[in-house]
């Protein structure tokens, strides 16, 4: 479903990715590990196209990523934002029906808001607080809603950014779960990226560990344990020693 090759992209003398190449199959569940600063992000917008690449070349579905129409191309792709990315001025179904009532795939406003209801009751929120500004909402309330608003639409591809980012154990892993049944029945193809071993193991079908710019690692998750990669074990074990910098 996704193919990359070769790809680089820097800013200014700071090269954040140094031919990258990575598959991603149809309905595969991907997991991208590595420590902050190593080009994750870079990575995913770079799919995206919010930010070009000096180098190589992205394939969604087999269809060359650039210079193609940008709406029309987006409108495959949900997205879960690290830190919610809510609109706090919006009520929550507003939120969740935020492209649907906007752009190429807007919607009578009373279907969208038919299609919010279901999404927000398919992750555990009821239609009691559809009307309600995110503000009044709980973190992992608010963190729903924003995997609501990722699936409003029924998109191909899903990327996660950091889900359980600020969430308590239980509500981390009550995401996990959520977004490993709801990609499951959509079929959609995700990208995860995360520092949360216990999301790892729960979302992925594959991991890749990118360091340095370059995919240093990839394979099922089951294998995860078992790699003698040191880069690997040093992230996945939290050693401070290692082939990996920490800093002092």
């Amino acid at each position: 479903m996704i193919r990359i090759r070769n790809l680089s992209k820097s800013f200014g003398a700071n090269a954040v990715l140094r031919g990258v190449d990575l598959d991603v199959a149809r309905g595969q569940s991907l997991v991208v590990i590595g420590g902050s600063g190593t080009g994750k992000s870079v990575l995913l917008k770079s799919i995206l196209g919010l930010v070009p690449p000096d180098a190589g070349q992205i394939t969604v579905d087999g269809q060359d990523t650039q210079g193609r129409n940008h709406e029309a191309f987006l409108s495959r792709f949900g997205m879960l934002f690290q830190g919610g990315a809510l609109f706090d001025s919006l009520p929550v179904w507003q939120n969740v029906a935020f492209r649907l009532l906007r752009g190429s795939l807007r919607r009578p406003q009373a279907e969208a808001r038919a299609l919010a209801l279901d999404k927000l009751r398919r992750v555990g929120l009821g239609p009691e607080v559809a009307d309600r500004l995110p503000a009044e909402l709980s973190g992992g309330m608010q963190k729903r809603v924003g995997l609501a608003r990722a699936i409003a639409a029924d998109p191909k591809v899903i990327f996660f950014d950091e889900p359980t980012t600020g969430l308590d154990p239980i509500m981390a892993g009550v995401i996990n779960a959520l977004i490993r049944e709801i990609t499951t029945e959509m079929g959609a193809t995700t990208i995860t990226i995360t520092h949360d071993m216990a999301s790892v193991r729960a979302i992925a079908d594959r991991v890749a560990m990118l360091h340095d710019g370059r995919i240093r690692w990839t394979g099922p998750v089951g294998d995860l344990d078992s790699t003698d990669d040191p880069y690997v074990r040093q992230f996945i074990h939290g050693h401070p020693h290692g082939p990996i910098e920490a800093l002092r």
